[in-house]
């Protein structure tokens, strides 16, 4: 048996989040999309170990401690003296969040292969990456396939999020990159908005085929944000609804949705089950302010599928 459930590989960031729509108040919490994730899928829990850099600094101490807080293995995890630990800023307004960020030249950019010596990927069940973690640098892109490849070496799933950020690099490059990827992944997680920019369709039908036109040929579940998810095993399609809550914050629930997605997976749920817990966690974690604090624990999700009714 591995000794992880889950190992996760990415970018950490520190989070101001306004609370006040239209007022400078903030408030501090943890994001980071890897990240974010690992921790939903701990809080579930997943047996959870984190590959990163962190700036020697203030910040870079505090996700330290958070990580040991939550139960994630910090082992791979190397401090950075010469680089800082990057962050962002969330606000709020009437089209939804708009996020600005402060991560240039960060600590998790100067990753690089010789980073895995550890030899940690090669301990999990499963490896999750995301497109952040391809875009944020060259040297970080290359370390992500290099652990894709140590994965699969030890008989690992890897396990891909689309996270297309366009601020960090072109769509061209992005389409390239990640359509590599998706191609070496047992497990991609595209969101509909991510792949419009790719594909040209606005329908999940579509999208579901030119992902497997591309190349795809692990599960595919498709994020369609509150509306659910489509499940897509190679076989058959299936769309598992979301669910109703009163959202507050989006921010980190796509995150929430692979943490507790691979977690459910890992404990022996099928797939269908896996991504109706997932759409459940997801939704739970609209409920507060911030990527982090909200992420819901077991007994949350089991009580709400139980008193929840699905979204349409």
């Amino acid at each position: 048996m591995p000794d992880f459930d889950i190992v996760a590989l990415g970018e950490p960031l520190i989070e101001f989040n306004q609370t006040r729509p239209g007022h400078p108040e903030f408030l501090q919490g943890y994001g980071g999309d890897t990240s974010n994730a690992i921790i939903a899928a701990a809080r579930q829990g997943a047996r959870c170990a984190y590959l990163t850099r962190v700036g020697a600094d203030v910040f870079g101490e505090q996700l330290m401690q958070l990580w040991r807080e939550e139960n994630v293995d910090t082992t791979g995890v190397m401090i950075d003296p010469h680089a800082h630990t990057g962050l962002y800023f969330v606000q709020h307004g009437p089209d939804g969040h708009v996020f600005s960020y402060m991560r240039h030249g960060s600590a998790a950019s100067h990753m690089n292969p010789e980073d895995l010596r550890h030899g940690m990927v090669e301990r999990a069940a499963f490896l999750h990456v995301s497109g952040i973690s391809l875009a944020i640098s060259a040297s970080a892109c290359d370390t992500v396939f290099a652990a894709i490849e140590r994965a699969r070496a030890a008989g690992g799933q890897v396990c891909l999020d689309s996270n297309l950020r366009l601020r960090l690099w072109p769509v061209d490059r992005a389409r390239a990159i990640l359509r590599e990827a998706m191609c070496m992944a047992d497990v991609f997680l595209p969101s509909m908005d991510d792949m419009r920019h790719f594909t040209g369709h606005a329908d999940p039908a579509g999208t579901l085929d030119w992902i497997r036109d591309a190349g795809a040929n692990g599960i595919i579940v498709l994020k369609l944000g509150r509306d659910g998810a489509v499940l897509d095993d190679g076989r058959q399609r299936h769309f598992v609804p979301g669910m109703v809550v009163d959202a507050i914050d989006a921010t980190g629930a796509g995150d929430c949705f692979a943490g507790t997605l691979m977690a459910r997976r890992a404990q022996g749920d099928d797939w269908r089950t896996a991504v109706r817990y997932a759409n459940a966690a997801a939704a739970l974690s609209t409920r507060g302010y911030g990527a982090v604090q909200p992420l819901p624990t077991p007994a949350q999700v089991q009580a709400f599928l139980q008193d929840s009714h699905p979204a349409g």
